[in-house]
């Protein structure tokens, strides 16, 4: 049973997962701000491959990628920085999973990448361009033989058939956006009826909201009708060059549970 379905049964509700780019604020500072989120109250960590040409990210998770790279941040670099968080953490139980781009993971070669992936510690992938029919066909056993979950994403404009279609093929959850936009360039508005229709979808994955989940009530209102809730840009311009990762990482998970 893998760390991602061990969490969900574990937690029945309120499950938060925040998204870190990796490399950044500084190149050395993943391992920080990964053992800061863990012990501060964070269920589970998205880290963000740095890619020049992110499709779906907004400003904030794009500049950040930006600085990454420029701090020499590279997947091998990451692999590294998550293996050593694995050996020096009592946080065991925590999932990580890796979201970014389709074409540094072909260039790093795909089934090296998975291989690679699962021997740091990494639990599972989000690749947003990853086509379904080429994951199905080609992709899917390779994930699978690494012991990896793969994690497809819904949008409100997604039918019923391929809802059940993206269900079918993910595993570990089902990363639901909250609105057809870029991340971090949307403010969190409630959409009902799609959370509604998520809840009553009876799919076999936990769902997982994401997308301008900036504070305690988004993050409240999201958790009424799914698992929990995903928080990536707002985390990331908490950052502030005159407080310490630590300090700045606790203040905003207080603010964003606790309030």
């Amino acid at each position: 049973m893998s760390r991602i379905s061990k969490l969900f049964e574990r937690k029945p509700s309120r499950v938060l997962s925040v998204y870190c780019t990796g490399g950044y604020p500084q190149l050395g500072s993943t391992v920080q701000v990964m053992h800061s989120l863990a012990t501060h109250g964070a269920d589970m960590i998205e880290i963000g491959m740095p890619y020049s040409d992110p499709l779906a990210d907004g400003p904030v998770i794009q500049e950040s990628s930006a600085i990454a790279i420029k701090n020499g941040i590279t997947i091998r670099i990451l692999f590294d920085q998550i293996s050593q968080f694995r050996a020096s953490t009592q946080h065991d139980e925590l999932p990580i999973i890796l979201m970014g781009y389709l074409n540094p993971v072909m260039q790093y070669g795909f089934e090296r990448f998975c291989i690679d992936a699962a021997a740091a510690g990494v639990d599972g992938l989000i690749l947003p361009d990853m086509p379904m029919n080429e994951f199905k066909n080609e992709y899917k056993g390779i994930v699978k033989s690494a012991q990896l979950d793969f994690v497809f994403l819904a949008t409100p404009e997604t039918s019923d058939s391929r809802l059940r279609s993206i269900d079918e093929l993910s595993s570990g959850f089902l990363y639901a956006v909250s609105s057809s936009s870029t991340t971090g360039n949307t403010v969190f508005q409630t959409n009902e009826a799609y959370l509604r229709r998520l809840k009553e979808s009876n799919l076999k994955n936990p769902v997982m909201v994401g997308f301008g989940i900036a504070k305690k009530e988004d993050f409240d209102t999201v958790c009424q009708y799914v698992r929990g809730a995903i928080v990536g840009s707002a985390f990331i311009r908490s950052f502030s060059r005159d407080i310490p990762i630590e300090n700045s990482v606790k203040q905003f998970l207080q603010r964003l549970l606790h309030h």
